[in-house]
């Protein structure tokens, strides 16, 4: 007997481009023709953009088994050439045309990582999430988790699409924080002994830019012991399982940022080494990444990515680095202090 199965092709591509008009630009959708968005400037578009994409994407839901790269599809056209399609599926956020053009769609985590400008969605699927069944439980022996890097890794590489390039660290420090302790409903409270932590007393200019980048609000303070935040960010307001590893994800982050080595630093020097400590797997005495897409995550341009290295290197926090210019290919170790945080951090597991 012969099988007949229907074969529906799901297109996991969508695209919203912001054409400028008189009164501010426009959001138009080649799936929604002929009906165009009108969307006010600067960050209020981007939220708009981030809105619509995110919408297409839960209309379009399709099982992991079934996504595929859609860079590959198009002959890899996305992006400049490298070793070919590889790793899971992922969703990744890409801005071209300065901002005009902006692309959601399903590619392998290659592809993802060789696109300029891009970033990857956390969403549900992703490997790194528990099951929303399974109850999560700290690791035992004294092992660290390695989701908490992955969680740590995608999120800053997607706040480096969502907000705006001109967003400073410490703004890029508490959006990351606000993110990964937020509920299912966007809703974050962030402890005043965080905050103190975090060097962030008081009324500080840093909540000032992500509301002026219309990625959160601030409700009227209730309580002196912790601040309170309502995210704005579509992307970030569906459900998301594993509610605890995202919990421990941000304190991963928060300890690895307040080092010994760090904590008399600059706020651009604790980014910086959180980013490169995601890309370093745990246990190991060294680390490598793509240049560009840790300078990225920290919202550097390459010469302050340069400048960053070297200072953490006078700190102690790294001991070598080296920066391959033909392939933006960046190796580095980690000093001593960094190992020894690393190994109180999986004691407290």
């Amino acid at each position: 007997m012969r099988l007949c199965t229907a074969n529906r092709t799901v297109p996991r591509t969508w695209t919203v481009e912001l054409r400028p008009q008189r009164c501010g630009p426009e959001l138009v959708c080649p799936r929604c023709r002929p009906v165009t968005t009108p969307a006010k400037g600067g960050a209020t578009a981007r939220s708009a953009v981030l809105a619509h994409l995110a919408r297409h994407a839960r209309l379009d839901a399709l099982p992991v088994h079934l996504r595929t790269c859609q860079c590959h599809e198009r002959g890899c056209r996305w992006h400049p050439r490298h070793r070919g399609c590889s790793g899971p599926i992922v969703l990744a956020l890409a801005r071209e045309q300065g901002g005009r053009l902006w692309r959601l769609a399903d590619v392998c985590t290659a592809c993802a990582g060789a696109t300029n400008h891009a970033a990857i969605v956390p969403e549900p699927q992703l490997a790194a999430a528990p099951s929303p069944h399974r109850k999560e439980a700290p690791t035992k022996n004294g092992t660290e988790d390695p989701s908490a890097r992955i969680r740590v890794r995608d999120m800053l590489s997607y706040l480096a699409v969502a907000l705006p390039s001109p967003t400073g660290p410490q703004a890029r420090l508490l959006a990351l924080q606000c993110a990964l302790r937020a509920d299912d409903h966007g809703r974050t409270q962030l402890p005043a002994g965080l905050l103190r932590g975090m060097h962030l007393n008081g009324e500080g200019v840093w909540w000032h830019e992500l509301e002026q980048a219309h990625w959160l609000h601030r409700p009227p303070p209730s309580s002196a012991d912790r601040a309170t935040a309502q995210l704005l960010d579509a992307t970030l307001l569906s459900p998301r399982p594993g509610r605890r590893g995202r919990a421990r994800a941000a304190d991963w982050a928060l300890r690895t940022a307040s080092a010994p080595a760090l904590r008399n630093q600059g706020s651009g020097l604790q980014l910086a080494a959180v980013a490169l400590a995601v890309h370093a797997s745990p246990g190991t005495t060294s680390g490598t990444a793509d240049a560009g897409q840790v300078a990225r995550s920290c919202g550097l341009t390459g010469d302050q990515l340069v400048r960053a290295l070297e200072q953490l290197t006078t700190t102690g926090v790294l001991t070598a680095w080296t920066l391959d210019a033909t392939m933006d290919d960046l190796a580095w170790q980690p000093g001593q202090t960094v190992n020894c945080v690393a190994a109180h951090q999986n004691t407290q597991q």
